[in-house]
């Protein structure tokens, strides 16, 4: 007889699906270097058009993907406010096709980050 196996303690997950991707928010303050970025940590094909448009496709085929953000205080930072915007809005899109997304930050920009996040999805 075997028994049941024991539950995992809340702090240790395994999965079959696919390891987050990670995204280091200060190269990417651009929206070239965001793209550069993305396209590499996503490893997306070469003929990927670095724009919004691109990465909608590429996202929407790619599905089930956790992004990680880190030092997210810095993404995108030296554009307008509407192009956080308009990566939320892609990113918003993308998670009806299995996209979850994580912005990390420390405490000190905690508070600026929502809300910049906030506004973005206004």
């Amino acid at each position: 007889m075997t028994s049941a196996p024991r539950p995992l303690p809340e702090w240790l997950t395994i999965t079959t699906g696919r390891a987050p991707a990670v995204v280091d928010g200060r190269a990417c303050r651009t929206r070239a270097a965001f793209f550069a970025e993305v396209a590499r940590v996503l490893r997306l094909p070469g003929y990927f058009g670095h724009n919004w448009d691109a990465l909608t496709d590429s996202l929407r085929d790619i599905g089930n993907v956790h992004l990680v953000v880190e030092h997210a205080g810095d993404l995108l930072a030296a554009e307008p406010a509407e192009q956080f915007a308009t990566l939320l809005a892609v990113l918003a899109g993308a998670a009806e096709d299995g996209l979850t997304l994580t912005l990390c930050t420390d405490s000190a920009h905690e508070a600026p980050l929502r809300r910049r996040t906030a506004e973005g999805l206004a």
